[in-house]
């Protein structure tokens, strides 16, 4: 959402603030998206005015709405820590905030008082022909280093340097580490929730990573060291997920090199995907008891790549992830 945050209230500093042409902009480029796909269910990141998304989203059609967090006022209008949330055309039967295990949490290495950045959100909800499913929407940690260089006049040119090479060596892997630990806990909670309901799985959201660098690999883990591929095949497809890219590639019956996957998000002249749905097996046609295969996907992203000053001015700095589910003859 890039900071949904109703004027007259400021996100992170005091002049931060949208007009009120800007915030009907803002508004506006939301309810277009939505009329233009019409998208069953959608996820949402940094949201820090949640009573008006969620009025917003029920004049667009959308009776169905969660949060499972509220941002923080720092001042009396400064907010930080803006919140995920969900909405739906379907039921929402059931919402929760992911607790994680504190045990294994400090097995691994970490803190006591480990905390996730922003918390996870999980709605249960009645899709089609499904039924229940478990809807995970996150916001990983960014790579913004967690530490930050202080101010002074006092350092040398070169003192000055070193102090942000050491922020960002430092502070940039606390970022990772947290980003990991976040995506390892979280997949822990999933596979525990699905061994009780036996639910299908979606999770969708901004990773602020790359699925495959080896951060957030394991999240699309699909064998077992310990136990033979023979053995496991059929149970271990139960608990993993999948990319719903692949997953559209896969139904395409081609070969992935003829499909070229949307960046979501560009940074200078860098890009990468950092926005991604990830689905459980009754979403692979590769699994015989499946219900859907993933028809389509599409990354929108117009507004990043050929922006219009009236229509994208105030829209998000990602590119939107979309896919179609088509039900199975």
């Amino acid at each position: 959402m890039f900071n949904y945050l109703e004027p007259p209230n400021a996100f992170y500093e005091f002049e931060r603030i949208y007009s009120a042409e800007q915030w009907a902009k803002k508004q506006r480029w939301i309810v277009d998206y939505l009329t233009e796909y019409q998208p069953d269910v959608i996820g949402f990141q940094e949201v820090f005015s949640v009573e008006s998304l969620k009025t917003l989203l029920h004049k667009a059609g959308y009776h169905y709405f969660a949060v499972v967090d509220e941002p923080q006022v720092i001042d009396e209008f400064i907010y930080k820590r803006p919140v995920v949330a969900i909405a739906a055309r379907f039921a929402i039967n059931e919402i929760a905030a992911v607790e994680h295990d504190n045990d294994v949490a400090q097995t691994i290495g970490l803190s006591a008082d480990f905390t996730f950045s922003r918390k996870v959100l999980r709605a249960t909800i009645a899709m089609p022909h499904i039924g229940d499913v478990d809807c995970y929407v996150v916001h990983f940690k960014s790579k913004r280093p967690m530490l930050e260089v202080e101010q002074t006049s006092q350092l040398a040119p070169e003192q000055h340097i070193i102090a942000h090479l050491t922020a960002d060596i430092a502070g940039g892997w606390g970022s990772t580490v947290q980003r990991g630990s976040e995506a390892t806990l979280l997949m822990l909670e999933m596979i525990k929730r699905r061994e009780t309901t036996q639910n299908p799985m979606l999770l969708m959201g901004d990773f602020n990573n790359n699925l495959i660098d080896g951060v957030l690999s394991h999240l699309l883990t699909d064998s077992l060291r310990s136990v033979s591929a023979f053995d496991s095949k059929a149970q271990l497809a139960q608990y993993c997920l999948n990319d719903a890219w692949q997953l559209f590639v896969k139904s395409q019956k081609t070969t992935a090199t003829e499909f070229i996957r949307t960046p979501t998000h560009y940074f200078g002249a860098s890009s990468s995907v950092l926005d991604y749905i990830l689905l459980s097996c009754e979403f692979d046609t590769g699994y015989d008891d499946s219900f859907y295969e993933v028809s389509d996907y599409h990354t929108y992203d117009r507004h990043l790549i050929n922006p219009e000053f009236e229509r994208d001015d105030q829209s998000t700095d990602h590119g939107v992830v979309m896919i179609t589910l088509t039900l199975r003859c």
